[in-house]
């Protein structure tokens, strides 16, 4: 089959790949129809994912058809429709019964493009089906519901249930790419009274509003957090989301957080970043840190099904599974562009 494979920092190509093959019992084979690139990708690219050894296929995300089921899988069955979930769970350990996947203790958490094959390619093997797959309805826009692989989840759980979001809080967040804005969307669930959306990109931005940001900031001359904070009369914001992963952007969530507020960290940080705890520690702050669980997966599913939540304008470009370079190429000059979500698709 065809894959695109990691080869080391800046380092990709398109290249033959055996097929995957079940080594358990619990293991699926899906067929790729749709995959998509996350910001996630771009920091492997760039080496600040050590876990991610030269020669892995990339890709945590996708939609596809059930061609192989191992025989303890129960829920599916070949030609089923399913959405690949980015966290692979045993659902049987202590940390996945207790709702974190992320760190399944069995061999699970986000391992598909990161400790075992990805799905940027023709075919995946998943392992522990049951647990790591959903069920498409059907007459559902499939190439939409690869944003539920990740980003919404990511956005939502990291962002918006991290920060606490709730109704009439103010609040701010650094980074309008895919998963700050999957974080404007969900957040409005809480019905929060004011957004404030920070990034240096005017499209980026002009598509926050176009999502339910009510105020926007280009910060490219730096002084967002200082605006910020005069639009709030010196409070800061009730709720921080960081969805870069810069220190630069931690920076701006540490400065515009209000007493008893929340700095909810989403960002994948390749670097340290400074904790000013000699200007936070008296102020009641909570900072949380998280991978996504995507347990809540199958509300947002219902969500989206039922035209409550629609993220298919955060798709802006579409390239066949043999274009992905290309598509590398675009999502990594998103600005430019003017690229949100790139989705790759399958030719059959």
């Amino acid at each position: 089959m065809k894959a695109l494979v990691y080869h080391g920092p800046g380092m990709r190509a398109f290249e033959e790949r055996p097929d995957p093959v079940m080594s358990e019992p619990t293991d699926a084979i899906v067929r790729i129809a749709h995959t998509t690139l996350c910001g996630t990708d771009l920091h492997i690219m760039q080496g600040d994912v050590p876990t991610v050894a030269p020669g892995r296929i990339l890709g945590h995300e996708g939609v596809g058809i059930v061609e192989a089921v191992g025989a303890s899988v129960l829920g599916f069955q070949v030609g089923d429709h399913v959405l690949v979930s980015c966290i692979t769970s045993c659902g049987r350990c202590v940390n996945c019964k207790k709702g974190m996947p992320s760190h399944c203790q069995e061999g699970g958490g986000w391992i598909l493009g990161n400790l075992i094959d990805g799905t940027q390619a023709e075919r995946v093997r998943i392992p522990y089906a049951d647990h790591s797959l959903y069920a498409i309805p059907p007459d559902v826009d499939e190439m939409t519901l690869v944003m539920l692989s990740d980003i919404l989840p990511t956005g939502f759980e990291c962002g918006v249930l991290s920060g606490r979001v709730k109704p009439g809080d103010t609040l701010a967040i650094v980074g309008a790419g895919p998963i700050g804005l999957a974080a404007l969307l969900t957040a409005q669930f809480y019905s929060p009274a004011d957004i404030f959306m920070i990034d240096v990109d005017d499209n980026r931005l002009e598509w926050a509003r176009r999502f339910g940001a009510t105020r926007l900031m280009n910060n490219r001359d730096g002084g967002a957090a200082e605006r910020v904070m005069a639009l709030t009369e010196g409070r800061g914001v009730d709720v921080a989301i960081e969805a870069i992963g810069q220190p630069a952007s931690f920076d701006i969530c540490q400065a515009v957080v209000a007493a008893g507020g929340h700095l909810a960290n989403i960002g994948v940080h390749g670097k340290p970043v400074q904790l000013n705890l000699d200007k936070l520690w008296s102020h009641n702050i909570t900072l949380t840190t998280r991978l996504v669980d995507t347990t809540s997966t199958h509300m947002l599913l219902k969500t989206v099904t039922a035209g409550r939540l629609d993220p298919r304008p955060l798709i802006t470009h579409r390239f066949a599974l043999n274009q992905i370079m290309q598509a590398y190429d675009t999502f990594g000059q998103a600005m430019q562009e003017r690229a949100l979500k790139v989705v790759i698709s399958s030719a059959s």
